[in-house]
């Protein structure tokens, strides 16, 4: 998963949504892509990050409780900290905190030392978590590459179905992962998402396809919970596919991904 970077965020300033709503984006956020009349794979995130109040999260502190843990994530115009606080076997306070610079645990405020498969694994923990609780907010880091793939109509509503890969240079460990992301033609809301993962060689590969439920606002940005699909014998490059197995109820759920007590503080200004 890509760390979470927002150097790309200046093109938000100014777009302002009304609180509680799924506003339509401006027009100069849907420039159609040469040829076919479609609008190109950036410029539907670049909407959808503006609906969702992406400009707020540009510089804010959000905080939530997810499966038992304490999360906290201050973003502030690129410079980004990510800390877990949870307890150990022995009840002990365990922090874990990933920056732009330093990535360490304290267990009752004491650093520990951490081998690197422990330390891959708090990365890939704190970040992952943060990642899927902000999205689609990530998806304007430098390492995304959004692709226009087509149009979908799930129950009886129009999406635009967007194809993200990731560079391997700043793409993190799990660079080689394919999303796509389903974006309501109206109110760019990201109703559903899907992934594959373990596509490096010698990985167990396997797909996952989210629904978003419990959508709600905090200080003007869009949360949502969801349920958690799969289709084991659905291959990658078929994921397209899974708004149609939903409809069909062919698909299990595998869990419901919930994140509770949201609190967001915007960031001001020194003066």
């Amino acid at each position: 998963m890509p760390t979470l970077r927002l150097v790309a965020a200046s093109f938000l300033a100014g777009l302002l949504f009304a609180l509680g709503c799924e506003s339509p984006p401006s027009s100069d956020a849907t420039t159609e892509a040469p040829g076919d009349g479609s609008p190109s794979g950036p410029a539907v995130v670049d909407s959808a990050i503006a609906a969702q109040g992406g400009a707020t999260l540009d510089r804010a502190v959000v905080q939530f409780t997810f499966r038992g843990d304490r999360y906290r994530i201050r973003q502030d115009a690129g410079a980004f900290r990510f800390q877990r606080t949870t307890t150990d076997s022995l009840g002990r306070p365990v922090r874990e905190v990933l920056s732009n610079d330093s990535l360490y645990r304290t267990v009752d405020g004491e650093r520990v030392q951490l081998s690197d498969e422990e330390r891959l694994a708090l990365e890939t923990t704190v970040n992952s978590v943060s990642y899927f609780a902000l999205l689609p907010h990530p998806l304007q880091d430098p390492a995304v590459q959004a692709s226009y793939d087509g149009r979908d109509t799930v129950g009886t509503e129009p999406y635009h179905r967007v194809r993200v890969t990731f560079q391997q240079e700043g793409g993190g460990e799990d660079w080689q992962d394919v999303f796509y992301y389903w974006f309501h033609t109206d109110t760019y809301a990201m109703d559903y998402l899907s992934y594959a993962f373990g596509l490096a060689p010698g990985e167990e590969t396997g797909t996952r396809f989210r629904e978003a439920f419990n959508v709600r606002r905090v200080e003007g940005v869009r949360f949502a919970d969801y349920h958690n699909y799969t289709d084991t014998t659905l291959a990658p490059d078929e994921m397209p596919r899974y708004p149609e197995l939903l409809e069909e109820d062919a698909l299990d759920l595998v869990s419901d991904v919930k994140i509770d007590s949201v609190q967001v503080r915007p960031l001001r200004d020194p003066s």
